[in-house]
């Protein structure tokens, strides 16, 4: 099992069981939330861990708004990347090695 805390100025967000994904479902193994901001406007981008039926390990990037959870482009800016890497690092090895942001395989 993985551990999730709050590391840096990213939070843990709530997991939900089951994720779609176009290999059929998946469970959702760890989350990562970063919030954003671009003007007056807040958002938080999200990294998930997910593996499937056959055990594959799935990363999945969405970002949130108002909390509902939207699948279309996520854009970071650098320095938000980096928050997210660190935050992945720190408390999320599992997310950080299937990006290759740690030693060993993705």
């Amino acid at each position: 099992m993985f551990t999730t805390r709050d590391t840096f100025a990213a939070s843990v967000v709530s997991m939900a069981n089951k994720a779609a994904t176009p290999w059929g479902p998946a469970t959702t193994v760890d989350e990562l939330k970063v919030p954003q901001r671009a003007g007056e406007k807040r958002f938080a981008s999200v990294l998930q861990l997910l593996e499937n039926e056959r055990g594959e390990t799935l990363v999945r990037f969405a970002y949130t708004t108002g909390g509902a959870a939207r699948r279309g482009p996520v854009t970071l800016r650098s320095r938000d990347l980096e928050r997210l890497r660190a935050a992945a690092v720190d408390g999320h090895p599992a997310l950080a090695r299937a990006l290759g942001w740690m030693g060993g395989e993705a």
